[in-house]
């Protein structure tokens, strides 16, 4: 299998007190064209931390948030502006390497804004990624 260099994608990680904020938040930076690709772990991690001098630990849900160098500081703020937390975890690291198809599709999905409806919200497919690699898959072999 062949690697490309990811010199330009990154992984945001974020966490949310509810699932349903997790999920708020994906739709929202996907459709907008934040990210390409939003993963939400379903079952908790647990974090522990330090807030205002005391020892904290919540139940919080993670999301790995694939985007690029460029839409990253669109991104912090989208996800601030949704965010319940008052300093919402929101930490980035370069992708260094990944297959070549999956970073260009990366890449050409947050190049472009998202095309607007008549009301101003994005105009979002629910397409799933199975479906659009099995047709990328079928595309290659005819």
């Amino acid at each position: 299998m062949s690697r490309a260099k990811g010199s330009n994608t990154r992984i945001v990680l974020v966490t949310c007190p509810t699932l349903a904020l997790a999920r708020k938040i994906a739709r929202a930076v996907v459709c907008k064209r934040l990210a390409a690709c939003v993963n939400v772990a379903r079952s908790p991690v647990e974090s522990f931390y330090i807030w205002k001098g005391k020892l904290e630990s919540a139940r919080e849900h993670l999301l790995l948030i694939k985007t690029t160098a460029q839409r990253l500081s669109p991104l912090e703020r989208e996800v601030q502006r949704l965010h319940t937390y008052a300093v919402p975890e929101f930490i980035a690291f370069p992708i260094t390497e990944g297959s070549p198809e999956y970073l260009a599709w990366l890449g050409e999905t947050t190049a472009t804004p998202s095309k607007e409806t008549a009301s101003g919200q994005p105009q979002c497919s629910t397409a799933n990624r199975r479906g659009r690699v099995a047709q990328a898959a079928s595309n290659k072999l005819t």
